[in-house]
C-alpha cells in the first residue's frame, strides 16, 4: 500500500482508480438532475396574469382558468386592455386575457420569456375558446426572438464571475486592492459584456446598452464579491460554498430560460435569492421594461456585493501560497531590521578577526619559546 507524504497510507492504485471514477459519477448523477431537472418541470405555479374586461364575463373566465389548472394562474381582474398593458409594462402581471366581442385577445410581454409567451398562446386557445389576435404589448429583440441567445450568455457571465472571485483572493493580498480588483472587474465586465451582447452577437437591442451594462456590472460584482468575501473568510471551503451557491445552485434556479414562476416552488423562488437569479431579473428589468420590476432582484444584488465587501475586509483566511497583507506589510520592516543589525555585524567580525589575529600571534610565541628551551636543553 502506497504511502502519502504526510505519512498516510493510501489505498492500492486499482482501488484509488475505482473510487475515483466512482466519485466522480456520483457527482454526475447529482448534477445532471440538478440542472436538467428544472428545465423538464416547466410549468405556471400562482403566475400572475390579467383577465381584462367587463366584469360579469371576467369573473367567468377567470373561474375556467383556476378550474382548469388549480394553483396555476394568479389572476387579476382589471377593466380593460389599457390597464392590462400597463400591469404588463410594470411586470406586475406576465400576461392578459383581453375578453373582446369575438373572443380572446391574448397580449403578452415576450422580453419577460419567449417561452411563456408561446405558452399562454396555448392556454388563451384552450380555455377561452376562440383566440381573436395576440398582441405584443413589450416584444424581445429581433435579433434574439425566442430567447436562445440570452439563457446562452448568461452562463459564461456567471462562471466568469465565480473565477474572478476565486483569483482575487488567491492571487491579490490586502483587503484594499482586493476590493479595488471587484471593483474593476465589475465595471469592465459590465461594459465589455453589455457591448458584446448588443453590437456582437445582437442579443440585446443597442439602445439598451447603458441599463444591460450598468445590470451585468452589477450581478458580475455580486456573484464575484460573495465568493471572494466566503474565500477571504474561510479559505478554501469558502471558495467551494461560493462555488456551490453561485453556480450548481443558483445557475439552473435563475429562471433564465423561463420565470421563476415555471419553475418548482419554492425553487423558483430561492432563485432570485442568489445572483443569476436576481441578476436575470435585473438585466430583463434594465433592458426592456425601463428597470420596472426589478426593486427586489436590485436589493438582493446590492446584498451579497456589501456582504462581500465586508467579508474581504475582516476575513483573515489565506490559500497556501498567497502571502497576506500582514506579511507583505512586514516584509520592509523586516528588511530594515536585518540591514540595522547588518550594520552592526561588521563590527563583530572585525573584533573576531582581530581577536584571531592577536590569538595567532601568542600561538607563534609560545612555539619559539619552547623550541628555544628545548634547545637549551
Amino acid at each position: 500500500m502506497a504511502t502519502s507524504s504526510g505519512g498516510h497510507r493510501l489505498p492500492p492504485p486499482l482501488a484509488l482508480a475505482l473510487l475515483v471514477a466512482a466519485g466522480v459519477v456520483a457527482l454526475q448523477a447529482l448534477l445532471v438532475p440538478l440542472f436538467a431537472g428544472p428545465a423538464t418541470s416547466l410549468a405556471p405555479r400562482d403566475l400572475p396574469v390579467v383577465v381584462a374586461g367587463p366584469p360579469p364575463a371576467t369573473a367567468e373566465f377567470a373561474a375556467q382558468l383556476n378550474q382548469a389548472q388549480p394553483g396555476s394562474f394568479a389572476v387579476t381582474q382589471l377593466p380593460d386592455a389599457a390597464a392590462a398593458d400597463a400591469a404588463l409594462r410594470d411586470r406586475t402581471a406576465y400576461a392578459a386575457f383581453v375578453l373582446e366581442a369575438g373572443g380572446v385577445g391574448l397580449h403578452v410581454a415576450s422580453a419577460a420569456s419567449p417561452p411563456l409567451a408561446a405558452l399562454l398562446n396555448q392556454a388563451a386557445t384552450d380555455f377561452g375558446g376562440q383566440l381573436v389576435a395576440v398582441t405584443d404589448v413589450v416584444p424581445s429583440h429581433s435579433g434574439d426572438p425566442r430567447g436562445a441567445g440570452f439563457a446562452s450568455a448568461f452562463l459564461p457571465l456567471v462562471m466568469t464571475s465565480l473565477i474572478a472571485g476565486a483569483l482575487v483572493v488567491a492571487l491579490v493580498p490586502g483587503w484594499r486592492p482586493r476590493l479595488l480588483a471587484l471593483a474593476a472587474y465589475a465595471v469592465l465586465a459590465g461594459l465589455v459584456g453589455a457591448l458584446v451582447q448588443t453590437y456582437w452577437l445582437d442579443i440585446l437591442p443597442a439602445a439598451g446598452y447603458l441599463p444591460a451594462a450598468a445590470a451585468i456590472a452589477l450581478m458580475a460584482l455580486a456573484a464575484a464579491g460573495g465568493v471572494a468575501g466566503l474565500g477571504a473568510a474561510l479559505g478554501g471551503p469558502g471558495i467551494g460554498l461560493g462555488a456551490v451557491l453561485v453556480f450548481l445552485v443558483g445557475n439552473p434556479l435563475s429562471g433564465v430560460n423561463a420565470v421563476p414562476e415555471l419553475l418548482p416552488q419554492p425553487w423558483g423562488q430561492v432563485g432570485q435569492w442568489l445572483p443569476p437569479g436576481a441578476g436575470t431579473t435585473a438585466l430583463r428589468s434594465a433592458v426592456y421594461f425601463d428597470w420596472a420590476g426589478s426593486t427586489a432582484a436590485l436589493l438582493v444584488l446590492i446584498g451579497w456585493a456589501v456582504v462581500g465587501a465586508l467579508l474581504v475586509m475582516v476575513g483573515r483566511a489565506r490559500l497556501a501560497g498567497t502571502p497576506s497583507s500582514g506579511a507583505a506589510a512586514a516584509a520592509p520592516a523586516a528588511g530594515g531590521d536585518t540591514a540595522a543589525v547588518s550594520g552592526a555585524d561588521p563590527a563583530a567580525p572585525a573584533a573576531d578577526g582581530t581577536a584571531l589575529a592577536a590569538g595567532g600571534t601568542d600561538t607563534e610565541g609560545a612555539v619559539r619559546r619552547a623550541a628555544s628551551g628545548g634547545g637549551a636543553g
